[in-house]
Formats: structure tokens, sequence, C-alpha cells
């Protein structure tokens, strides 16, 4: 039952997004219980262009929030190399709390539009 309503609440959410945003890439955000890892999507041609996730770092740092500070980092630095600005940010089934807003500020503090 849990799965379901999360199926349903990421279609929503990304049903809405389409409608408005036609001339952006899409930040897909994923978070597990350790992890946060997000993605630069092209939806027209169906091809992730960018991704960073929190795997990739040493643990040194066990604060979540630092992880989703490291994870926007990369995610801003890859984005501006291929002069990608303009994306809008697709929560998926999380709330806009916590580590993915600590993300969803780091990516504006850095320089992405959404």
């Amino acid at each position: 039952m849990k799965n379901i309503v999360h199926k349903k609440r990421t279609q929503r959410v990304r049903r809405k997004l389409k409608k408005v945003s036609t001339d952006r890439y899409r930040l897909a955000v994923f978070r597990s219980s350790r992890n946060i890892s997000a993605q630069i999507i092209d939806d027209l041609n169906n091809k992730t262009l960018i991704t960073a996730t929190s795997d990739q770092k040493n643990k040194e740092s066990k604060k979540k929030k630092e992880l989703s500070d490291y994870v926007a980092n990369i995610l801003v630095k890859k984005a501006l190399e291929k002069k990608i600005t303009k994306v809008y940010f697709d929560r998926g089934s999380y709330k806009y709390h916590g580590r993915v807003k600590a993300l969803a500020e780091a990516l504006r503090k850095g320089g992405l539009n959404f």
C-alpha cells in the first residue's frame, strides 16, 4: 500500500512539472537512508546528462545534510561546465524538507535556477 502511494505522488509531481516546464532539464532527487543522489535528465531525448551521489565521498562527515551540500557542489560544477543553468526540481515522492531542502538551497546558491 505504501509503495502505491509513493508512485502516485511521484507521478503527480512530475505531471505538474512537465506541464509548466518544457524548455528546461529535470533535476531528479533520490534519497536513501544513508545517501542522496541527484541527476539532471533530458526528458526529450531520455538521456541522463549529469549525475552526482554521496557514495563517491569518503565517509568523513556523518551528517546527512553535509552530504547534501557535497552532492550539490559536485552537481553545480558539472552543470556549469556543460552550461546548464535552468532546470526544474523534481523532488519525486519526498517532501521538500530536511536533506532535500538542503540540497535545493545549495544548488540555488551555486548558480542553478529553478
